[in-house]
Order: structure tokens, then C-alpha cells, then sequence
């Protein structure tokens, strides 16, 4: 297939000596900087090679669509050809396709539905160097099952970075690394102007962005349309702030086309911005413009040097995606989408000074993240503490214990950490094992639809819209407001309800629970955080696989939205129901001990409970800020709205320890009367 492309990239010296290498070792790493072609003609080399179809992985949707594409039109094709993709909720292949390109978490169900991977001649797993949990967890999934299974696969990790030692010990064989091929640097040099604001913006105490940031962005994109010729690429943290620069520049819009880029865009949208225009554009972007995407015409990147990356706060069970500053290789990968096409500048927002202190390569997310869909799939792979897999970190023992100890409460995975027949359900709903849980208890209660709506919601929280309000979000949403968002949502909502119709049992037995006060167990076993029962409480067992239970006959809507939602976060995160400090305030007490507080204005501020969804604490903060709940409503007589959602849980926190109706600790005041 290669010699079908006449395309002549910096990597295509390299690729006979990749060849020879995995002809004679079946697997190896290629290192490749960006703008040198890796990922479009690596695959076509390697397929010319191997029987059967070649699988290349991505770790973004956009990137897996793009790449599809981009091979497909180097071959004069169309997509679904001889080169296809698959993605959560979209594949286009068909019967001559040779080439499929998927995301990291696609190849890793398909390790677990099949780990032998019929019909599959190679897998390339592309910017490994970006060490997601789902990258991780594929290299380390894929060789297990070269190595026991399928000792002709072709195994072969691609990085954008020079730190390739790691992956080539980890595809090595008999204490011998597997080779590593070097290709050339891309051919076209990125001139550096340091641009810092004229005063230090740091992240704000909350994690935002100094709103003077994004002013100094915007100066510096209209700084840069003057100086140099060419298409813009903006690289910023998140949606938020492309949105805030974007209006900071709304009045280009007569000269320039403003296009946004990101994983939560659809397909549509998406292209828009990866494909030439008439005019001169200014693509504002998220990390996922980092790598494997080409966006044609860039001369020029604007990088706020800013990324946003997952924490979590094992003391208080709260993860967050954060602010920090980039990496050197990230920053170097950024600038490198201005020599792709042609000589180009980069203009960093911070001094040469600050770039010299700033780390050399990102965390690691098995670092940082939380770890329980990590666990459940480690759990599921039958390695629950992934001692025996070619992993290139291990998972820190803390946040392990802690994401087992989840399951264990969730009945996902018994006391040796084997996972169960409910885990197995709960992994194959396709979301975090919370979610999964919550969708799959919930629906015999509140509804298959509403619950599939809401957990959709809360699986892209960025949906809801502005505000904290779950069920104000989750209105918009069915209205339309935003046609986009709405669209997105949908899609998953079909995907959710057609896992909750393949589960092999859902638990109805919290709904009995709601309305008579009785002792049900909505957990599937000890519903804790932390593991154990309270005393005298043996753990439920787990709802045994059979037929779903049957819809109430008030599935339709008898309960209101807010209860609706209110229950489904609970059953997510039980630890995280919260009672007001006093009546008519804004501070909140959370079952599991730990403060938090509502943002001023918020229209929840005088709710007796909520059921929290989304909270983060800056470090240093005393309490947390509520980022997104849902009123609880109604209250079950006689009794706290957690007994309702895990009747045998214990939640232990910075303020003690929380059982149904009790605290023991220095919370004891604000809770021992119950609601």
C-alpha cells in the first residue's frame, strides 16, 4: 500500500530498517518527532507485510477520524475502503478494509472480548508517549496477549518523544529489548518568540484560568496576524477558554475564520477545522491538536502554555481535571504544528526562563488519575494488581487499594480482587464503574431513558452547560438549546440504553427502599468507599444475573427530574450526598466528612440536601466547591437520603466516620439528628 503514495515524509527513510526490525523481532518502537508522517505512513507500511488487517490506535476520537482520513485520501479513497476507523459510536469499514484505526479504549474491549484478535496481522499503538491509562493498559494487554497467544502479531509503539528505552524493554523478549528505529526530524525549522503577559497570570486559587491570561492570548493571536502570513493554531486548556478567547476576538470574524477544535465537537465540526479554507483561519485547540493531527495551512502556533489533566484527592474521593502548566515535550510537540507543511514561528505565552523550570515530561495519568476503571480492567484482564503485565509505570498502591476498595463496595470484584458476574456487567457498560453502577441500579426506578439521559450527562459533564444545576442541564439539553451538545449527547444516551438492554440483570432493590424505608441494599454488597461493613451489617450479595427487572409503572415520570437525578448521583457517588450547614445557606456537609461549599449565585443555595456530582478543593482549601448536583427533593420517610442510595455504607472522612444515620467524629453535630 505504501508504494500507492508518492508522499515523500521524513519518516520514510526509516521505514525499511522498521521493516527488518519487525520482520526480525515482531516487535519494536519507532521513534518519530512530529510533523514526520509516523502515523500516516507507518500503517501502510506495515501493511504491505503482515496478513490480515493492521490496527492502529489513537488515543483521541479526532485523531483516530483524522488519521482514517488523511490515509484514505493519500490512497485516492474514501474512508471505509481500504483504510476505516472505529470509535464509540461510529465504525466505518467494510469487507476490503485493511487498515483500521481505533481509540486506545476500543482496542482494549476488544482485548477483553477476544484477546487473541482474529483476522488482526499488526497493532501499532500510536503517541504512546502520552501515557493515558488506555494506551497503558492496551500496550500492556497487547503483548500479554502476543507473547501467550499470538506470537505472530506484530507488536509496535510509536512516540512522538525520545524516551523510547521503557517501551522497547517492555516489548523485549528473553531480557533482550525489542529494536528501536529512529526516524529524521521534520524538515522545517519553528522559529521561537517568548511572548510572557506583562504581568504573572497564575492559575487562580479555584483551578480557573486568569481571565488576564486569556487577554495576553488573544493580544498575542492578533500580535501574530500582523507579523507573520498563514493559518493560525491557538493551543488552550479546555473548551471554556477557547470559548473566552474566541469572543475576545469576535471581531475578526469579517477577516479571519475562527474555528474550534476538540474531543467533544462533532465529526462534522471537527473537520471544518482540520481542512483548508478560503481565507485565513485562527483554529483555537486543545491538546488533542498536539499529535497525529496535520491542520493544513498552520505557519503559525500561539501556545498558552496550559494544559488540563486529571487529579484526584484519594483523601476525600474527589478527582478533578486540573490546570498546570505544560510540559517541555509538550511544548516542543506544540510548536511542532507550525513546521509540518513549511518553515514556521511559535509564540509561547512565558519566558525563556520560566520554560528552562518547567518539567520535562508530563505525568503519567496512572500517577495522578483515579484508578477504579483502571482496577476494573485490570480486575477484568484476571491481573487485578497488574503485577504480572508489561506495564510502563506501576499504579501507585494508594490509589489502588483505594479504586479496588470502590469495587469492592460497588460488588464489582470480591475480597481477592476477582472481579464478579456484576463487575463483568458493569465494565461492559462501556463507563466509569460509578456510572455503570448508577445506570444499571437506576433504571428499574427511575427508568431506562431518564437513567441513560442522566448518566450520559454526567459521563461529559461539559454538556450540562453553564452552571451547577444537574437537572437545569439536563432541561436544556432535552430542549435543544444547544444543538450541538444535545447531538452528542444523544448518541451516548442510544449507546447507555442499548448496554442497559444487554445487561444480564439490573438491581431494582433501592426502589423498595425509597418509598418503604426498608433495609434493600442498593449496593450490590457493602456499598463503602473504603471497603468493610458496619457492624452487624453483612454485605448484601450482589443481584444475580438474570432478566432485568421490570420497569415501575411510574418509570414514565412520576418521580420529578430533580429526585430523578438526585438518586442516580447518589447511587454513583453515595459519599458525596450533602446536608446543609444551616437552612437557607450555601455550605454543605458531605456523607463522607468533607465541607463544601456552593459558588455565589448559585441557584441551589438553599436546598436542605443535594447529592453532589461534580466537587473539587484546590490544595490548601479548607472545603470544596460544589461544580455540579441535583437538589434532592423528596424525603423517604424516616430516612437520610444515603440510606436510600447504600443502606449498609460506611463512609470514612477527614470529619469521621459516617453510618447510616450516625457520625462518629468531629462532624457528630452537624449530623447525629439525621434529616
Amino acid at each position: 500500500m505504501l508504494a500507492d503514495v508518492p508522499l515523500d515524509l521524513p519518516v520514510r527513510p526509516a521505514l525499511p530498517a522498521l521493516l527488518d526490525a519487525l520482520r526480525a523481532a515482531g516487535g519494536g518502537v519507532l521513534v518519530a518527532p512530529p510533523g514526520t508522517g509516523k502515523t500516516t505512513l507507518a500503517p501502510l507500511a506495515v501493511a504491505g507485510e503482515v496478513p490480515g488487517r493492521v490496527v492502529i490506535a489513537q488515543p483521541r476520537r479526532v485523531a483516530a477520524r483524522a488519521a482514517a482520513r488523511r490515509m484514505a485520501d493519500l490512497l485516492g479513497e474514501r474512508v471505509g475502503e481500504r483504510i476505516g476507523y472505529a470509535v464509540r459510536g461510529e465504525r466505518r469499514v467494510g469487507p476490503a478494509t485493511r487498515i483500521e484505526v481505533v481509540t486506545t479504549g476500543l482496542l482494549v474491549r476488544r482485548l477483553h472480548h477476544d484477546p487473541e484478535l482474529p483476522g488482526v496481522g499488526a497493532v501499532l499503538l500510536d503517541e504512546c508517549h502520552e501515557r493515558q491509562l488506555d494506551a497503558d493498559l492496551a500496550l500492556a494487554f497487547t503483548a500479554e496477549a502476543r507473547a501467550t497467544l499470538r506470537p505472530d502479531l506484530w507488536l509496535l509503539a510509536m512516540s512522538a518523544t525520545p524516551d523510547a528505552d521503557r517501551f522497547a524493554a517492555l516489548l523485549g523478549a528473553d531480557g533482550v529489548p525489542a529494536p528501536v528505529v529512529q526516524a529524521p526530524a521534520a524538515l522545517h525549522p519553528v522559529t521561537r518568540i517568548w511572548s510572557p503577559p506583562p504581568r504573572p497570570a497564575p492559575v487562580t486559587a479555584s483551578g480557573r484560568v486568569d481571565p488576564a491570561l486569556l487577554d495576553h492570548v488573544a493580544a498575542t493571536v492578533r500580535r501574530a496576524l500582523r507579523e507573520r502570513a498563514g493559518d493560525l493554531l491557538v493551543f488552550l486548556p479546555g473548551v471554556g477558554e477557547i470559548a473566552a478567547v474566541a469572543g475576545r476576538l469576535a471581531d475578526l470574524r469579517d477577516e479571519v475564520a475562527l474555528l474550534p477544535l476538540h474531543g467533544r465537537l462533532r465529526g462534522a465540526e471537527q473537520d471544518a477545522a482540520l481542512r483548508p479554507a478560503d481565507r485565513r483561519r485562527v483554529v483555537l485547540a486543545t491538546a488533542v491538536a498536539e499529535s497525529s493531527l496535520t491542520v493544513p495551512g498552520v505557519r503559525v502556533v500561539v501556545d498558552a502554555g496550559l494544559a488540563r489533566v486529571p487529579r484526584v484527592d484519594l483523601a476525600r474521593g474527589l478527582g478533578a481535571l486540573v490546570t498546570v502548566p505544560v510540559s517541555r515535550a509538550a511544548a516542543t510537540q506544540r510548536a511542532g504544528r507550525a513546521g509540518r507543511e513549511a518553515p514556521g514561528h511559535v509564540y509561547r505565552c512565558w519566558s525563556e526562563a520560566t520554560h528552562a523550570r518547567l518539567a520535562a515530561q508530563p505525568e503519567p495519568e496512572i500517577a495522578t488519575a483515579d484508578l477504579t476503571g483502571f482496577a476494573l480492567e485490570l480486575a477484568a484482564w484476571g491481573d487485578p494488581d497488574g503485577a504480572g503485565l508489561a506495564l510502563p509505570d506501576p499504579p501507585p498502591a494508594a490509589a489502588l487499594t483505594v479504586a479496588r476498595d470502590t469495587l469492592r463496595g460497588l460488588g464489582a470484584v470480591d475480597a481477592d480482587g476477582r472481579i464478579t458476574a456484576r463487575g463483568r456487567a458493569i465494565a461492559k457498560a462501556g463507563a466509569h464503574p460509578r456510572l455503570a453502577r448508577a445506570l444499571l441500579d437506576g433504571a428499574g426506578r427511575v427508568g431506562a431513558e431518564r437513567a441513560a439521559e442522566v448518566v450520559a450527562l454526567l459521563a461529559e459533564e461539559a454538556v450540562a452547560g453553564p452552571g451547577d444545576d444537574l437537572t437545569a442541564g439536563w432541561r436544556r439539553l432535552r430542549a435543544g438549546a444547544d444543538p450541538a451538545a444535545t447531538a452528542r449527547w444523544r448518541a451516548e444516551v442510544r449507546r447507555l440504553r442499548a448496554a442497559l438492554d444487554d445487561a444480564p440483570g439490573t438491581g431494582d432493590a433501592w426502589s423498595d427502599a425509597l418509598v418503604s424505608g426498608g433495609d434493600a441494599s442498593v449496593s450490590g454488597g457493602d456499598a463503602s468507599v473504603s471497603g468493610g461493613a458496619a457492624p452487624g451489617h453483612a454485605p448484601a450479595p450482589p443481584p444475580a444475573p438474570g432478566r432485568p427487572a421490570e420497569p415501575r409503572r411510574d418509570d414514565a415520570g412520576h418521580l420529578p427530574d430533580d429526585l430523578a437525578a438526585a438518586l442516580l448521583v447518589g447511587l454513583a457517588y453515595p459519599e458525596r450526598l450533602a446536608r446543609a450547614r444551616r437552612a437557607g445557606g450555601s455550605a454543605y456537609l458531605m456523607t463522607g466528612g468533607t465541607a463544601a461549599e456552593l459558588a455565589p449565585g448559585s441557584g441551589l443555595a438553599g436546598s436542605a440536601w443535594l447529592a453532589v456530582a461534580v466537587a473539587d478543593r484546590s490544595p490548601g482549601a479548607p472545603t470544596a466547591r460544589v461544580r455540579l448536583a441535583a437538589r434532592w427533593t423528596r424525603r423517604p420517610p424516616g430516612r437520610p437520603p444515603a440510606r436510600c442510595c447504600a443502606p449498609r455504607a460506611r463512609w470514612p472522612g477527614p470529619a469521621g466516620t459516617w453510618w447510616p444515620g450516625r457520625w462518629s467524629g468531629s462532624a457528630r453535630s452537624s449530623w447525629s439528628r439525621g434529616p
